[in-house]
This record gives structure tokens, sequence and C-alpha cells, in this order.
């Protein structure tokens, strides 16, 4: 069986992996951009807040759990299978509270996550003053603390997801740009597809591109962009503690430790489209991201600024994020994309639900995906 990916970020990327694990399909990834994760990937940070997200049930709490069961086997696979190592921070996550923060909710999280084999801590402020020295809160605060959630670079997992793959067997091919979907061109046979290469004949196809999805899906899907900004910044010395270097969080404001006293500073922003004339420049919301930074660690006040960047990531509108379904009116086709903050978090679990998707095309005795994740066309905009 031939399937097509159309988006190399991580969750495309993804999915090439765990079906080169499926022996008999004939697997082709395609991105328009001549490397892959140049779009939302490029501008994550890859904060996993898994077992500290808020979601409790449903699809959205399934997904996540989904997703951290499969990075424990999935990072050491591929550190095997590529021979790099992914630098991933095992630190955990510290979500800084404010001094009126209502802390019951936490402690029934704590509660559920403790009954489903994760642990969370409730620091008060004593307790975040001795593990993490460098923060600065106003009236003080606490934190909560997840321990079992982790950071990895989104480019370095995206780069070690294709090379694992194509040492399997997947072609992948960058630079190459798709022509919107066209159910003309659906057949008995398969589907073809217009690429700048040529026609490309293929039996399925995952659309995972970010915001260039809905260019291939005209009048199916509706995605808004939100910006992703960060700075890559170096200090004199570890802020903190020099043996225990989590993720920070506050306001949506991440630092990120990397290596050699380098952080990334880090959020995403978003707002109304109708007040789009009245908001800030690009560089005044990075200016915002940074003196929130600032404020609740003081120590990076005096960081050298080595880069800065930005990129959009693409908000479903009318569905829930991500959006994993079906694509109305074109058989074989699925739509894996939409991703929101969480494509990082969410590839492992969307590529689990894409392949279960596609084993059962291509046997038609089983119903669906195990998972049973995957959305039904009836239920968008619900």
């Amino acid at each position: 069986m031939r399937v097509t990916i159309i988006g190399a970020g991580v969750v495309g990327a993804a999915i090439a992996y765990e079906l080169s694990l499926v022996s008999g399909l004939q697997t082709t990834l395609l991105d328009a951009a001549p490397q892959p994760g140049q779009g939302a990937t490029g501008a994550a940070l890859g904060v996993l807040m898994g077992a500290i997200s808020r979601k409790t049930k449903g699809r959205a709490w399934r997904l996540r759990q989904r997703s951290l069961e499969r990075f424990e086997t999935l990072i050491p696979e591929l550190e095997l299978l590529t021979g790099q190592t992914l630098g991933v921070n095992r630190q955990g996550i510290v979500l800084l509270q404010g001094p009126e923060a209502d802390l019951e909710p936490w402690r029934r999280l704590q509660a559920l996550r403790q009954s489903q084999g994760y642990r969370l801590d409730l620091w008060d402020q004593f307790t975040l003053e001795h593990h993490c020295p460098q923060v600065v809160l106003d009236k003080g605060g606490s934190a909560i603390y997840s321990p079992q959630d982790c950071q990895i670079s989104p480019t370095l997992l995206t780069q070690a997801l294709i090379t694992a793959a194509q040492r399997q067997g997947v072609d992948c091919r960058f630079g190459v740009a798709c022509q919107p979907l066209d159910p003309s061109a659906i057949t008995t046979s398969g589907l073809t597809l217009m690429t700048s290469q040529g026609p490309l004949e293929t039996d399925l196809v995952i659309v995972t591109a970010g915001l260039a999805s809905s260019a291939l899906t005209p009048q199916a899907l509706s995605l808004q962009p939100v910006i992703g900004q960060a700075l890559e910044v170096r200090v004199a010395h570890p802020l903190g503690r020099d043996d225990f270097q989590p993720v920070l969080s506050y306001q949506d404001v991440h630092i990120v430790p990397l290596t050699q006293n380098r952080y990334w500073v880090g959020a995403t922003v978003e707002f109304p489209a109708e007040e789009a004339a009245s908001l800030p420049t690009a560089a005044q919301w990075l200016e915002q991201v940074w003196q929130t930074a600032v404020s609740f660690c003081p120590a990076l006040e005096t960081a050298e600024i080595l880069r800065q960047w930005s990129g959009q990531r693409p908000r479903p509108l009318g569905e829930s994020a991500p959006v994993i379904r079906p694509l109305p009116g074109y058989a074989g086709v699925l739509l894996a994309t939409g991703h929101y903050r969480n494509g990082v978090l969410l590839a492992p679990a969307t590529a689990l639900e894409v392949r279960d998707w596609v084993l059962s095309q291509g046997n038609p005795g089983l119903e669906g995906p195990s998972g049973g994740f995957i959305q039904d066309a009836s239920e968008v905009g619900g």
C-alpha cells in the first residue's frame, strides 16, 4: 500500500517513523521547504506539559497519556537507531503560582495523577525558594512541580525521526510542493497528487502541513495562526542550583535550560483577529515576553541575547485541537494537523492514531483505530 504524508514537521516526521515500522507499506514524506521542521516545529520550545496539564478526561487527556507512554520507548529507540543523543531534560517542569492562586484544583489533580501513575508535587514558598532560588515572585508564591514531564529539542527530535524513517525505507523528499487536493483525481486505483516534481500516485494521503493544510484542503479546514516567539540567551552562571535545572513556567512564559549556561525564553502569543490593528508589533510582543521572564527571574536581566526567532502555529477554528479526522469527500485522505500549542507533545500519539487508521484502511475487517480518538467528520464544529 502506498501512503503519502504531506508536511515534515515533528508530527509528519513522527507519522513517517511509525509507518516505517509497519511492513508492507510504501511511505513517502513530502515537504515544500528545503529542510524539515521549518514551520510550527521551528517555533516550538519542546516543553512537554503532559502530567501537569489540567486536561483530565476525554480525547484531550487520552492523547496526552498515549504520547507520554510512547515517549518513554520512542526516545531510546531513536537514539539507538540514529546514534544521536536527543538531549532530553528530565529534571521536570516547575509551574509557578502567584500568591493568590487557588491550589485546591491542583490538589485534586495531584490525587488523580497519582491514581494514574504520575507524580505532582505542590511546593509552598519555602520549598520553591529552596529548589529554585533564582525565582522571585512578588509577595511570594508557590509552584506545581511535575518531575515526570520533560523538555526536548523539537529540531533534534524531528531530525532523528526522519533519519530513522529513512533508514527503514521511507522516501523523504524536501523542496517538493503539493497542489490543493482534487477529489476528481481520486479513482478506484488511488489518488493522484500533483506536485512540483510532477504527479505522484498514492493510495492514502496524510495531511500534516500545519497552516498550509488549509490551502491543500479548500473549504474543509479553518486554521488561525498564533505566534510562537523565543529568545536564546547566555548567562555568566547557571540560573539557580547547578544540580537542578528544570523548565520554569509562569503566565505562559517558559525558561528552558539548554547547555553551557544557555537558556531559551519563549511563549505563544495569541489574540482575537478583530483586535489585530490595535495590537503591539512582534518586537513589542517579544519585549513583553522578555520582561515577564525577568520579572520572575531577575538574574536574566544581565543575560546576553544570542538570537531571537518566531514562527506561526496552527489553531483550528470550529473544532478542537488537534484535527485528526478523515477529509470529507476524499476517500483515503486523513487530516492530522492543527496541533496549536502541543505539536511536539502530541506528535507520538498522533502518529499512533494515523498508523491505526492506515492499518484499518488496508484491512477491511478492522473497524477503526484502536485508540478511538480520530474524529468523525460529523463532529466538526461541535
